[in-house]
């Protein structure tokens, strides 16, 4: 099993001086066609927040509306995929981390 920190990035990416970022991004992790985990807002919550350093990712704010999961995975194929509520659109990034 591996745990990973999954982030989905369009407010964040807005704060750094990005243009047109996706204002509220939903996170989908599936396994093969079923969904496993979904995130819509983060909520600053305090294990992911305190991993920022050790994964060297810069910070974001607790206020942030990006999507985030922290999850431990058995082995096996899986796929992150980034969405906009409601059906928006703009920019986003998709960033998954090893977590020690």
């Amino acid at each position: 099993a591996e745990t990973v920190l999954i982030r989905a990035m369009g407010p964040g990416l807005g704060a750094l001086g990005f243009p047109g970022t996706l204002t509220q991004p939903v996170l989908t992790i599936l396994s093969g066609g079923t969904v496993i985990y979904t995130n819509t807002v983060w909520g600053g919550d305090a294990t992911i927040a305190g991993l920022f350093d050790t994964v060297r990712e810069f910070h974001t704010a607790a206020s942030s509306q990006d999507s985030m999961n922290l999850v431990t995975l058995p082995p096996g194929n899986y796929t992150a995929e980034v969405s906009g509520l409601n059906g928006g659109t703009g920019v986003a990034l998709i960033e998954i981390y090893e977590v020690p």
